[in-house]
């Protein structure tokens, strides 16, 4: 059975003394606030502003602030439906993993727990699936989701099926399935022109826009950071962040002066020097997009690239480090200093080439090249070899970013002096874009530029965001049940040695190593069948992505789970 568990929405004011009984209470009597908090504050939140431009407003706003009830009782509606059935509690599981302290700190818009209808995908997703693929391909589709049911950290599918997802749509989602907070920002009719209108934001942008740009992006503005481009999404920023290293390092070269006929004449023929022959150096195993230019330093996936035509840029090695890092000390440092010597003969051999570094990108933890991690001393040593050979450094935060790793920008684990030239973000941002220092603006406008430029709503999502990441402490919550989370990978690796190893993690950003890529594919399976759903990355290994809200409890919850499935697979 589902269950259901409101949480009060702060500063909610009631309906009108004499009309409450006949729209909510009266009119409504399932819809107490003792039964269904949550949804009870949104709907009176959305009949008062709807009451109140009655009274003030012409037609107009009355009418988008009736289409903002409309829209609000829409999302909720299902959670109404849900709070109406019985509770669902695996407190009966009497797992070694689940405590009562832990059982205490569950969410009040969570579920207590997973529950498993089907296999998955189960015959609705079966069904749309096969409708979906006479239209395009679907061999990457999992199964099909029921969003309106999905609450906190557990995603419901259309066969009914509801579990705890430590996969979050790929690291995307930073506060759970319909957070109440976000729902009330949905129910604010002032919000309406924003969802509604998308703006050419390079050219037409909003009033507000400036105001929601600082109150979003440039309140977690990386050290060093004073200005920010939005985007749409991680490839998009990359590319475009690639587009500026580049404009920057040929001013630098032009000193500063405008460019000569020679070079506004070939660049329309993609020939030199207007189309320059410089070049990005990224690391093997990185990802940073699927567009042309992120695709030349993607080298994670054999799929990603087949068939795809390419640039000649440098690529150099990635640590590999030993586990447990303390036993091997002497090892990776080794290591580290190899991968470090190979980027600098690679940066001189490519000048020598006639085609020079001008930006050196890494990712922080390489994610889908199977979360490789490096040390704080290895950035800060790539930082200063880019900064000796002028190269612009960019660290491509567009997984890492957001809080998942226990601190927002996962680079804030270098403790670096001398900050990244440009850091890149999406995902647990909501859209896309990049910060990066004053120098490396743009001389020009249209020069880096799209139709839309990001999308202000995700501005507006990602204020409140940040506020419940402020509010909750959430990157608190993160470290701590990162710890747990990490330990309990440490005690299943030591009990399953045949099986799990490298254990390996910053906060929540976790993941551990499988025997083979079979064997760990057909872990992914037997744990989502059970109500658990975790992500493949490298050759063998398992990531967990959970959102910022997860806590302790689901830990526990999750370890029980995965043991008994490991159990099966020794």
């Amino acid at each position: 059975m589902h269950e259901t568990r409101g949480g009060h929405l702060e500063g909610t004011s009631p309906a009108p003394a004499e009309l409450r009984p006949q729209f909510t209470e009266h009119a409504l009597p399932f819809l107490r606030p003792a039964a269904v908090p949550t949804v009870h504050a949104v709907l009176l939140l959305s009949l008062d502003r709807w009451l109140s431009e009655a009274s003030h407003s012409g037609l107009t706003h009355v009418l988008l602030s009736a289409a903002a009830l409309v829209m609000a009782t829409s999302l909720i509606s299902r959670q109404l439906t849900l709070s109406l059935q019985n509770n669902f509690r695996l407190s009966a599981a009497g797992s070694r993993y689940i405590s009562k302290a832990a059982a205490k700190a569950q969410l009040d818009y969570d579920y207590d727990g997973p529950l498993m209808k089907t296999t998955v995908p189960g015959p609705r997703s079966q069904e749309l699936m096969k409708q979906l693929g006479e239209v395009q391909n679907v061999g990457a589709v999992n199964f099909f989701c029921n969003y309106d049911d999905s609450r906190g950290n557990y995603l419901v599918d259309v066969d009914g099926n509801r579990m705890l997802d430590l996969y979050t749509q790929i690291s995307s989602i930073p506060i759970g399935y319909n957070h109440p907070a976000l729902l009330k920002l949905m129910a604010n009719p002032n919000n309406l022109s924003t969802f509604v209108n998308r703006p050419a934001l390079g050219i037409l942008p909003p009033e507000n826009f400036p105001d929601k740009i600082t109150e979003s992006l440039i309140s977690v503005a990386p050290s060093g950071m004073t200005r920010v481009q939005t985007m749409a999404c991680g490839s998009c920023s990359n590319e475009n962040a690639f587009k500026s290293m580049f404009i920057w390092y040929r001013n630098k070269e032009r000193g500063h002066n405008s460019p000569s006929e020679e070079d506004l004449s070939t660049c329309m023929i993609n020939q030199a020097p207007g189309c320059p022959d410089l070049s990005i150096l990224s690391f093997m195993g990185g990802f940073h997009g699927r567009t042309m230019g992120c695709l030349a330093t993607t080298h994670s996936k054999i799929i990603h690239k087949l068939d795809v035509p390419s640039f000649d840029w440098p690529i150099a090695p990635f640590p590999r480090l030993q586990y447990p890092l303390e036993e091997f000390t002497r090892e990776n440092a080794q290591e580290e200093a190899r991968c470090l010597e190979e980027v600098e003969d690679l940066i001189v051999k490519w000048r020598q080439k006639g085609r020079p570094v001008a930006g050196i990108v890494i990712e922080p933890i390489q994610a889908e090249g199977g979360d490789n991690h490096a040390s704080p001393d290895f950035f800060r040593k790539l930082r200063g070899i880019a900064r000796k050979h002028g190269c612009a450094f960019h660290a491509d935060e567009v997984q890492t970013g957001g809080g998942s790793t226990g601190k927002f920008w996962a680079h804030e684990h270098w403790g670096m002096e001398d900050p990244a030239d440009i850091v890149s973000f999406s995902k647990k941002l909501l859209s896309g874009g990049y910060f990066y220092r004053d120098e490396l603006q743009a001389d020009k406008p249209y020069r880096i530029f799209n139709t839309w430029m990001g999308d202000p709503s995700k501005n507006l999502f990602l204020a409140e965001v940040l506020n419940v990441i402020r509010r909750e402490n959430l990157l608190e919550e993160v470290a701590r049940s990162g710890k747990a989370l990490l330990d309990g990978l440490y005690d299943l690796q030591a009990q399953f040695p045949g099986l799990l190893s490298r254990a390996r993690g910053q906060g929540t950003f976790c993941a551990v190593d499988v025997c083979d890529a079979a064997t760990r594919d057909r872990i992914l399976l037997q744990t989502r069948d059970k109500g658990v759903i975790l992500g493949g990355c490298g050759e063998s290994s398992i990531r967990f992505r959970p959102a910022l809200i997860f806590r302790d409890y689901h830990v526990h919850l999750f370890l029980n789970i995965f043991s008994d499935v490991l159990a099966h697979n020794k």
